[in-house]
This record gives C-alpha cells, structure tokens and sequence, in this order.
C-alpha cells in the first residue's frame, strides 16, 4: 500500500486537507444504512478526516492505517471519541477476525492498493449484507484554475501521476471490484474557499509533492503563491471541487 509515502507528511496532511461534504455523510447515513450502531473499518484512514465524520453519528470505527506517523495523528485528533479504535495494519492484510464489519469505507486511498487483494480482503472482514464504499475528493479538472495547477505539478513533481493519484473518476473505472459489476455512484459539490496558506498547503500535503529539503521546493511554493494570486479575491480563492462515492458489495 505504498506505506512511506506520507512518512513525515501527517502534520501538513491533517491541517490542510479538506473535510468531506455533508450531503455525502447523510447519503450514507439515510440511504446506504449507515447508523449509530454500525461497525466500520476506515481503511487507509490517514489522520482520521472522514473517520471523525462518521464518529460525529455514532457509529463505531476502527481507523486502519499502515502509516506509523497518519495514525498517531489520527489518534490525537479523535482521542474524544470511545467508539474510535486504531490499527496499523495493511489494507490487504488486516488480521481482523472473518464477518467483523457492516460497512468499510476508503477515503482518498483505494488507488495506493493491491485491488484484488484488498478486494479479496474486504469480502472476508464484510458481515453477509456488507458493503464497501469508495471515496475520493477531486478538483473538477474543468476548470482553467486547475488545469494550471496541474502544469505546475507536472514540472516540478518527478512522481505526480494526476490528481488522486491519477484515479479515474468514472465508475466503469471501479466495476471489476463490485460484486456483479454494479455499484451506486454519486457526486457531492464540495467547492473550496481557500487563502494563500490553504492552498499551497493543501499541494504541499500530496505525496508526490516536494518536501522542504528538496533543490525545487521554493520555486514550486513560488509558482503555486503566483497561482493563488492570480485567481484569488480579496485574498480568498474558489477551488472547484466535489467528492465522488461508489458503493457495492464484493
């Protein structure tokens, strides 16, 4: 699962990425049969963002992150909530005890993983009646804004393979990991109002982003401030975005 990628990235990570909305977690909780009661595995957790949503409803989550320094900071951040629980561990390889969980979720993970094992993985810990729900959240690559962030990826980010990891966002892309080839796909607007700091904190937390002691650091935080300063309003600037979800069995 690519555990190092994000080795010393977790304090960026958790400050500047952006939350999920609030149309997707009532989407879960009033269609998909997520509740109180439920047990869920938040597979490649991170520092806990979308873990912390579901805590928020009461369900139970365990957080599982193969990442030693995500999932101390997951820990830190959801240390208010009993029904949290921590596991670092692969997502191919669990160790969780057989039908442990009514729902797993992936937030922003699914393409660091070996998917027919994770698939294989994810049918033993599922109760019968489980399902998986794939989550990513996305810049609409519609817009000029960007379409230009992504030029400035592509010079500077030896390892910048597209946005998400380069994770097609259409749901043919996924069917081959749902049971019967179906799965239920559904968009969210998540628009971002960012200032300079959010948004060149938000490139700097991806993995293929350059860390401080890399020889094109300043020039890539250079690029990105001219970026904001182009688009940007009263020291404000608009990213378009939305997240993405697709459920199934497997």
């Amino acid at each position: 699962m690519n555990e190092e990628k994000f080795t010393g990235k977790a304090g960026i990570y958790g400050k500047f990425r952006p939350s999920y909305p609030s149309g997707l977690i009532d989407y879960l909780y009033s269609e998909v049969g997520f509740g109180a009661d439920s047990v869920i595995a938040d597979i490649g957790a991170g520092t806990g963002i979308f873990s912390g949503l579901m805590l928020e409803r009461g369900s139970a989550v365990t957080c599982v992150e193969p990442n030693r320094d995500m999932l101390s900071a997951a820990k830190r951040a959801l240390a208010e909530y009993d029904k949290a629980s921590f596991v670092e561990t692969s997502a191919e390889d669990t160790r969780f005890p057989a039908a442990s969980f009514d729902f797993i979720t992936v937030a922003q993970a699914f393409h660091w993983f070996d998917r027919p094992r994770f698939k294989t993985e994810s049918a033993r810990i599922l109760k019968r009646g489980g399902r998986v729900v794939l989550i990513w959240n996305r810049r609409d690559d519609s817009a000029p804004l960007v379409g230009e962030l992504f030029d400035i990826n592509n010079r500077y980010c030896p390892n910048f393979k597209g946005f998400t990891g380069g994770a097609p966002g259409a749901p043919e892309a996924y069917l081959d990991f749902f049971e019967g080839g179906k799965c239920d796909f559904r968009i969210f607007t998540n628009d971002l109002l960012m200032d300079e700091a959010g948004f060149v904190g938000r490139s700097l937390s991806s993995s293929y982003a350059p860390r401080e002691n890399d020889a094109d650091y300043n020039a890539y935080v250079g690029e990105l401030r001219t970026l904001f300063a182009e688009y940007s309003s009263d020291g404000r600037l608009l990213m378009p975005h939305y997240a993405s979800s697709y459920v199934g069995g497997v």
